[in-house]
Parts: C-alpha cells; sequence; structure tokens
C-alpha cells in the first residue's frame, strides 16, 4: 500500500471551527494545498491589528531561540522568551567622553560616582584606563543579561535544549555575562540599533580585569572583549524566504567587529573586520554563549506571520480531518495552549519517511532500545515522534503552510522555515557550532535536518 499526501480543502476561515464535510475530498491526493485569500488578512501585524492611536514607536523586538512563545513556567516581568524594544518617554543613551589614565582623582571619582556612567580598563595593577561616558539625547540604551538588578532590561538565562521547566535551566552551570550586553537604537528614523558588548553595572560601571582581552586602538582610545564574547550573525538577503546563512562576528565593548576567537575565552583577539559595522538588522542573530537572540525590526515584524495566522493554519489542518492510514482514527494538532501535553488525537510521524499516524505501540525495534520503529506504510525503520506546532511566529521567514518538520523533535512549520534554520550553524559550548531547532533549540538530526510530512486523507 503506497501512501501520499493529502491536499487539504478549503476550509473557509471565517467559520474555521466547523467541519465541513462536502469539502472533503473521498481519495487521496498529492501535496497539501492551502487557500491563501481566506488567511491574507490574518497576514498583519499586532501593532496594525490594534490600530492605536498614539502607539509608541518600536524599534524591534529580540527574541530567545528554544522557547516555543513562552518560557516553560510562563514570561513573568523581565524574564520572558520574546522582548519588545519601544522608544523610551526620555532618552537613557550614552556615548564616550573623557578618557583617564593611571590612578588619578578624576578616575577614581568617575568609578565612584553612581550618576556618571564609565568603562574601567585594568591594564595592570599599576594602572587603569576609565573611559566616562555622557548622556546622549538621541539614543535609547537597552541592557541584557542574567543579571536581576534593575539595569538590565532583558533578564536571560541559559537555554537547555527541550527543557520543560525552569529548574532544569537552573541546574547549569551559566556562562551567560551578569551584564552581557547592551543595545542602542537611534531615536529619530530609521531607528538604526547597535550592539556592544557588555553592561553597565548597578554602580553605572562596566569593568575589564586583568584577564580580559583589551587593547589602545589607532585613535588612542580604548576597546576590549568580555569573557565569553558576544558574537553576532547577519544573515544574506534579510530575514526572508530567499535568507542565506551569514558570518558569525565577534563584538567588542566599543561596537567594533572582529572575526571569531580561537576558543570562545581565548585572550587573543580576532582580527578586525573594517568593513562590517555592529549595525542589527532583521534576522540578525546575537549569542551571549547560553542563549542565542533572534533581533526581528519592526517593519520585519508586520510582514511576519501572527499567532492568529498560525491558528488559522492548525484549525485548517484539523478541518481537512486527516487520518492515521492504519487505525483510521481522526488526528488533530492540540490547541497552541497546550503545545506540551501529548493529545489522543495527536499526530504523530516516521522521521525517516515522513508518514504521520496516529501514537501505536506496535512496531518497536529492540536493537535500539526500543527508540525506533518500523513504519506500517513503507517498512523504513527509524524515529517515531509526536508532531507539535511551531507557535512562534518570530522564526518563521514566510507565511507558507506547515508541512515540514524538525528532526529528531518534530516541530512544525514551512518548508522555507525548516530550510533556512538547518542551515544556521549555532554556537555551542566554547568552540563548535551546531544547527538547531529554533522552537526547542534540540541539535538536528539526519541528512537535512527536517522532514517533508506525508499526511492521509479521510476515506470515508
Amino acid at each position: 500500500m503506497r501512501a501520499s499526501s493529502l491536499v487539504y480543502p478549503r476550509a473557509d476561515v471565517e467559520d474555521m471551527g466547523g467541519n465541513n464535510e462536502t469539502s472533503v475530498p473521498q481519495l487521496l491526493i498529492r501535496d497539501l494545498k492551502f487557500e491563501k485569500k481566506s488567511l491574507a488578512k490574518l497576514m498583519f501585524s499586532p501593532d496594525q491589528e490594534n490600530h492605536p492611536s498614539k502607539a509608541p514607536v518600536k524599534y524591534g523586538e529580540l527574541i530567545v531561540l528554544g522557547y516555543n512563545g513562552s518560557l516553560p513556567n510562563g514570561d513573568r516581568g523581565r524574564r520572558k522568551s520574546r522582548f519588545a524594544l519601544f522608544k523610551r518617554p526620555k532618552a537613557n543613551g550614552v556615548k564616550p567622553s573623557t578618557v583617564h589614565i593611571a590612578c588619578t582623582p578624576q578616575a577614581a571619582k568617575a568609578i565612584s560616582n553612581k550618576d556618571q556612567h564609565s568603562i574601567s580598563y585594568t591594564l595592570s595593577r599599576a594602572q587603569t584606563v576609565v573611559v566616562e561616558y555622557t548622556h546622549d539625547s538621541n539614543t535609547d540604551m537597552f541592557q541584557i543579561g542574567r543579571s536581576t538588578e534593575s539595569p538590565i532590561d532583558f533578564v536571560v538565562t541559559d537555554t537547555v535544549p527541550g527543557s520543560q521547566s525552569n529548574s532544569d535551566t537552573q541546574s547549569v552551570q551559566s556562562t551567560i555575562s551578569r551584564f552581557a550586553c547592551r543595545i542602542i537604537c537611534e531615536r529619530n528614523p530609521p531607528f538604526t540599533a547597535r550592539i556592544y558588548a557588555a553592561g553597565f553595572d548597578s554602580s553605572k560601571n562596566i569593568f575589564l580585569g586583568e584577564k580580559a582581552a583589551k587593547w589602545k586602538t589607532s585613535d588612542g582610545q580604548m576597546d576590549g572583549l568580555t569573557t565569553n564574547g558576544v558574537l553576532v550573525m547577519h544573515p544574506r538577503n534579510g530575514f526572508t524566504e530567499d535568507s542565506k546563512p551569514g558570518v558569525w562576528r565577534e563584538i567588542s565593548v566599543c561596537g567594533n567587529v572582529f572575526s571569531l576567537r580561537e576558543t570562545r575565552s581565548a585572550q587573543q583577539r580576532g582580527k578586525m573586520v573594517e568593513n562590517e559595522t555592529n549595525q542589527l538588522q532583521d534576522g540578525s542573530l546575537i549569542d551571549l554563549c547560553g542563549a542565542t537572540l533572534l533581533w526581528r525590526t519592526a517593519e520585519g515584524l508586520s510582514r511576519t506571520p501572527t499567532v492568529k495566522h498560525l491558528e488559522a493554519l492548525r484549525q485548517e489542518i484539523n478541518a481537512a480531518r486527516p487520518q492515521c492510514p492504519v487505525g483510521f482514527n481522526t488526528l488533530a494538532f492540540p490547541s497552541m495552549k497546550r503545545k506540551d501535553v501529548v493529545d489522543e488525537k495527536q499526530p504523530w510521524v516516521y522521521l525517516n519517511c515522513g508518514h504521520v499516524h496516529g501514537y501505536h505501540n506496535w512496531g518497536n525495534k529492540e536493537e535500539r532500545d526500543g527508540k525506533d520503529r518500523e513504519c506500517p506504510m513503507c517498512r523504513s525503520v527509524g524515529p517515531y515522534v509526536p508532531l507539535w506546532l511551531g507557535c512562534e511566529a518570530g522564526f518563521y521567514v514566510d507565511a507558507g503552510p506547515p508541512t515540514h518538520a524538525f528532526s529528531p523533535c518534530g516541530h512544525v512549520c514551512s518548508e522555507k522555515t525548516t530550510a533556512y534554520w538547518s542551515q544556521i550553524p549555532l554556537p555551542h559550548g566554547t568552540h563548535t557550532f551546531h544547527a538547531a531547532c529554533p522552537f526547542c533549540a534540540h541539535q538536528l538530526a539526519g541528512e537535512q535536518g527536517y522532514i517533508r510530512l506525508i499526511f492521509q486523507g479521510p476515506l470515508d
């Protein structure tokens, strides 16, 4: 018996809740097709949806890779899976001004003055260079790090692949800096955002100790790198269905761009890359050595599928009533609120062939601890996992239907989204890289890292 994939019948988004049985085909047909016109009106940003009269200017959003829409125990305060950067009521940006060399009284005063931002570069026990920073009325500053102190706007903890609770993440020795980085946004159009390594602490200071990589620049200024570094990758062709991976670089405390060090915390800096900048673009990835963030611009988000759009796609799949080809029971993706609980109607997939079934107990293969199953449709042997919809809309590069799943985790999204993320080498540990599912951070497996899903339609 040969299975083919179902052409999903047109489901009217105006009444997605009902099952229109007259529109369901009686035979199996190839390739999934979706009625895009009916979904088009759901393709607007949340900002457009609310039509606020005087909405604050949004610079963009940071989304943590590995979380499918929210943290396992829920988003709370400054600790969440995504953080929106809005124009502040009053500018809080800073820019470098006076440089103090050696242990002068002015240097000591700059360090002790809690109203004065400064960066201290310790060259030796006898010599410290202190760079004072003054207020910049043209920029807003946002700080990211592991610390929960008030200067941190977005608290980020280490991402543990597939972790189901925050208790899992806290058992790991963190490699994320307490004050990891800062983003400076221009308050005037085009609202350019730039990233810098390290953030100011509660005393408005950044300290680079003796062991940190630091140096004097050609124009007499100081610069340096943080212990584990802040890495950035800008995709080529923006964050679209034509996106391609860029090259990972390291960003310095002053925002200069360097090639990667030999290992994450090596004291020898990489080579300066003169023709590249620290300016973030839609789809830029920021790695803090323990967590990776995706930067989406406000303009980019306006072209991105909304949660409402993803929900419409989910309901359209379910309205087509896909069936288990063996048990003939109807399958259905659970609601996005139940994204971590396996439902009895949950679709499961054989990752080697892509055939979608309902859950069953047959086909275990003893040679690999019973983890591999034999697909009853094509006899291929491999992992058998439940399918989950990718709920974090910010990770999608297009608005295509959910036809493909990452391997081995089973997160489902559009073909072009799986193809894009399977090409992205994400930093892992101190000197390795591997592709991972953006929804759960599991390292991808198999030749491609993803599989095309083959559904069977109803036979009634």
